[in-house]
This record gives structure tokens, C-alpha cells and sequence, in this order.
């Protein structure tokens, strides 16, 4: 389960077909090591997010962790364990289908592991809080925009992505209506429907072009002082290339 939701994790993540695309496009050659670390330290971090929850609520309840060491104990550990017994006999006790005379070991290697189920657990969330710890620290001191600026930077983020999905969905809708219209001779909109397509007139469709440069990976940059905050804003600032210039000063920070 824990692969699984790592998997769904790296597909469900935005920068994963970032990546994709940029490779695709633009080749990998305007990366540079510590951008390329970070992208992947991006995408692998946050897609630990779910199966470490899951190991740690795992780890916590302690059942699957019996049940997949539960054989491993050794029956020498445990006072008076019969002879004739074996690893064949504790691997059954999850299950509850031990004879017996064997209910009080039973009680015994379940207590035991978990209580190292819960141990190893206490110590993951504390392994992975230092770990989160540290790398907020590293992050905010090696960024090069202050705490307040970094707040815009994902504010901004965060609308601009809102605004171009509803923005995007009412253009297709708007150049829908339009093309089905053409081919029918009209089109059966509801009230809604109508008002927007006469409060916005959609006269044509984005070259791919358009669309090639506001797709990828994009870290940030700055343009004669002034910041980039986004492959939209760059475009629409008239912005060419994705390296470095002497006006456009790659600062290696991923927008995150």
C-alpha cells in the first residue's frame, strides 16, 4: 500500500508533468544540479507525504506489523515455549489458530511486537518531523526572497492558478457554444450560459506556441530587478528564454 500511494503520490503531482513537458519542449539543458534537486526533492517529498502516513498509522496499530513478524520470534525468548513448536505455530497467532495450551505465549508475542510497532512509529514521526524541520530551515536560508515576498510568491501562485482554470473553462465553453452554433445554426444555452458569451466575446483560440511557453517547470527568476513569478508572468511580460541573461538572473528556487 505504502508504494502504491507513493506511486499516486508522483501522478498526482503537478510538477511531475512539468517535468515531462519541459524535457519534452525544452531538453533538460537549462537546468542546472541544484534546480534539478530540487525539483525531484519537490516531487518525491511531497509524494512521501501519504505513505508515511499510512506506515506511521500502520505502525501505530501495531496489526500488520505482528502479523508479518509474529514467525520471527524466536521461541527460545519466551519462558517455557514447548519444543515441539515452531515458526510454523507463532506465524499463525494474528490469526488466532494456535492450540490451546499456547493462548498465554499467544498474549505474550502480541504484546511484545506491539510494542515495537509502536516504538518503531513514535520514532518515524519524530525521524520525519526533524527532517521537516531541517528542511524548512535549509529552505527559507538559502532562498533569495524574504518571508513576506515568498508569501506573495505563493498567493500568487495560488490565484493565478484559480483564475486560468475558471477563466480556461468559461473560454471553452464561450468557443464551444460558438462552434456548435456554426454547425447547427444555433445553440441551446441556459441563461448563465448566455450572459457569458455575450460579456465575453471569444474572437479565437491560443497558438501552441502561447501554450508551450507557459508550460513547464519554472523556477524563479528575476528581470532586470524586478521578479518573475510564474511562466504566465514571464510570457506576459515578453520575456524570452529560460536561462540566464545578464537581465534575467536565474535565483535557483522552485516554485514549490
Amino acid at each position: 500500500p505504502a508504494l502504491a500511494l507513493f506511486l499516486i503520490g508522483v501522478i498526482w503531482n503537478n510538477h511531475t508533468w512539468n517535468l515531462v513537458a519541459e524535457c519534452h519542449k525544452r531538453g533538460t539543458k537549462n537546468f542546472s544540479a541544484a534546480a534539478t534537486f530540487l525539483l525531484f526533492g519537490s516531487i518525491m517529498g511531497r509524494a512521501s507525504v501519504a505513505p508515511i502516513t499510512w506506515s506511521v498509522i500502520s505502525l501505530l496499530r501495531g496489526e500488520a506489523y505482528i502479523c508479518a513478524l509474529s514467525e520471527f520470534v524466536k521461541p527460545s525468548s519466551l519462558d517455557k515455549f514447548p519444543a515441539e513448536y515452531g515458526a510454523e505455530v507463532l506465524a499463525k497467532i494474528p490469526c488466532r489458530d494456535v492450540p490451546a495450551n499456547l493462548t498465554k505465549f499467544r498474549d505474550e508475542v502480541t504484546r511484545r511486537l506491539r510494542y515495537e510497532s509502536q516504538l518503531f512509529g513514535w520514532l518515524l514521526i519524530g525521524i520525519v518531523a526533524v527532517l521537516i524541520f531541517l528542511t524548512k530551515c535549509l529552505k527559507h536560508c538559502c532562498s533569495p526572497l524574504s518571508y513576506r515576498q515568498e508569501a506573495y510568491w505563493a498567493q500568487y501562485r495560488s490565484n493565478e492558478d484559480k483564475l486560468f482554470r475558471r477563466t480556461a473553462e468559461v473560454h471553452s465553453r464561450i468557443l464551444a457554444a460558438k462552434n456548435v452554433k456554426q454547425f447547427f445554426g444555433f445553440v441551446a444555452l441556459d441563461k448563465e450560459e448566455k450572459e457569458l458569451v455575450q460579456e465575453f466575446p471569444v474572437e479565437g483560440v491560443q497558438p501552441s506556441p502561447q501554450w508551450n511557453a507557459i508550460t513547464g517547470v519554472y523556477i524563479y527568476r528575476e528581470n532586470k530587478g524586478f521578479p518573475l513569478y510564474s511562466r504566465l508572468h514571464k510570457w506576459a511580460k515578453g520575456v524570452e528564454g529560460n536561462g540566464p541573461t545578464p537581465e534575467g538572473h536565474e535565483l535557483l528556487f522552485l516554485a514549490s
